[in-house]
């Protein structure tokens, strides 16, 4: 039978293998979105401690340039009440750019050698000032924009958490993980930093995953194996991509895999470690914890690991 023209028409419930299909869709987006979002924040990160830096340069050269603005304009009156060597005095005193008066000074040769060479110290360093401020303003404009894509991605991937929370708690398969969790043991058969990484990897385990997570309560995929490799003494960069093009000469081949090799999936959206015997551990995705599953049982797309 027809429904009657205009009435609503309920659409049909989800099955549990639509959920998970639409489920795995939203992980798999998810994944790249928070790695764009964790390389905005290293990018806004890097332009903010450049910021930084050229900020504190450009107030150490304004104190530079005030102290010998001080000490030529002393040396000038000293030199006109002697009679001595500054014979325009009044000029520098009602002159629009007393700054570049003073330079005129030096390189006219009108005082002393001493005198002079303190006029050029002051001509260079106020003549830098300009530069270092433009910097300093160029580099924070540069933060912010930054600042600025990193909350465009955060804001996406808080629709895309909401959904997926949605989805999970509909197949009653939400898991909030406990921040204490002091893991599991690592009892394989790696040795030296492999060794190391993979020990501190499974004293994560139970961990719940957290976008942009970089513990010690919760993690992201890159922050888990960038934290664990760090804990053996190798320094990885921030990303899933900026690891993987960290190991462009470290490529091993997926069937030659050892112990504490990084494994890269859904194009380069997610990466986990190899922990022997056929098996991973990573920080999967929302909803769930770090863990230790079966590579065969992984169910993503490979695209290949490295050896750090």
């Amino acid at each position: 039978m027809l429904a009657p023209t205009g009435a609503a028409v309920a659409d049909p419930k989800p099955t549990l293998a639509q959920a998970k299909a639409k489920l795995e869709k939203l992980n798999d987006k998810a994944d790249k979105v928070v790695d764009r979002y964790n390389t905005a924040t290293e990018r806004y990160k890097a332009a903010k401690s450049a910021y930084t830096k050229l900020n504190e340069s450009y107030k150490r050269k304004l104190a530079t340039v005030a102290d010998l603005r001080a000490q030529v304009i002393t040396m000038a009156v000293d030199s006109y009440q002697l009679g001595g060597d500054v014979t325009s005095l009044p000029g520098f005193l009602g002159s629009d750019d007393p700054d570049d008066f003073l330079a005129r000074l030096a390189l006219a040769g009108q005082v002393s050698k001493e005198r002079a060479e303190k006029l050029s110290a002051f001509d260079r360093e106020n003549r830098g000032l300009k530069t270092e401020r433009d910097k300093a303003e160029k580099a924070l404009e540069s933060a912010d924009e930054e600042r600025d894509g990193v909350e465009k991605e955060r804001s996406e991937i808080l629709k895309l958490i909401a959904e997926q929370k949605k989805l999970l708690n509909k197949l009653n398969a939400y898991k909030a993980g406990n921040p204490n969790s002091t893991g599991v043991k690592y009892t394989g058969s790696a040795s030296g930093s492999a060794a190391a990484a993979l020990r501190f990897a499974f004293a994560q385990v139970g961990k719940p995953y957290v976008f942009g997570g970089t513990g010690p309560g919760g993690w992201d995929c890159s922050g888990l194996t960038q934290a664990s490799w760090r804990a053996a003494g190798v320094s990885l960069p921030r990303t899933t991509w900026q690891q993987w093009a960290w190991g462009a000469s470290r490529r091993v081949s997926l069937d030659a895999l050892q112990p504490g090799d990084l494994i890269f999936s859904e194009g380069l959206g997610h990466v986990s470690m190899y922990a022997g015997n056929g098996q991973i551990v990573h920080a999967p995705q929302t909803g769930d914890v770090v863990k230790i599953v079966k590579l065969s049982s992984y169910g993503r797309s490979l695209v290949g690991a490295i050896r750090p």
